[in-house]
């Protein structure tokens, strides 16, 4: 008989903590913390829009310096962006060298499967970590079907 008291008694809490679990929708979240945080994840917000870049890879394909270096890496980049014009290219200026980089590639992973690609076009090329604008990534629309 004491079993079965025990037993009852078990069912009836385990239900009431049940149907307490249960959530009715109505009910709203209130987070009480510092008013500081807000302002300081605004703040990265607001700089991460203005600049969008991140840690990432790219391939430098060419690294020059002197007074013809520009126009090399001007016409490198031209013949470039015709083989590969999805691909985004990059020139800089990094005293005395003109670089030329291209892609922007979130993992180096990424970076070397596109550069066994080009190295036959390039074969001095080579993949450098660097800032990188934020990839464009594929949105997938979400669909019923499932075939």
């Amino acid at each position: 008989m004491n079993r079965v008291r025990t037993f009852v008694f078990i069912v009836i809490v385990l239900i009431a903590f049940s149907v307490k679990a249960q959530y009715s929708g109505d009910e709203k979240v209130i987070v009480k913390g510092d008013p500081r945080i807000s302002e300081l994840v605004d703040l990265h917000m607001a700089y991460n829009e203005q600049f969008p870049v991140m840690d990432g890879y790219r391939i430098q394909l060419m690294m020059r310096a002197g007074n013809s270096a520009l126009d090399e890496a001007n016409e490198i980049k031209e013949k470039f962006e015709e083989r590969y014009p999805y691909i985004k290219s990059y020139i800089t200026f990094r005293e005395p060298y003109y670089l030329l980089r291209i892609g922007d590639f979130r993992t180096r992973l990424e970076a070397i499967e596109f550069l066994e690609r080009i190295k036959r076009n390039y074969p001095q090329a080579w993949v450098i970590k660097d800032k990188i604008e934020f990839p464009e990534l594929i949105k997938y629309q979400k669909t019923d079907n499932y075939e």
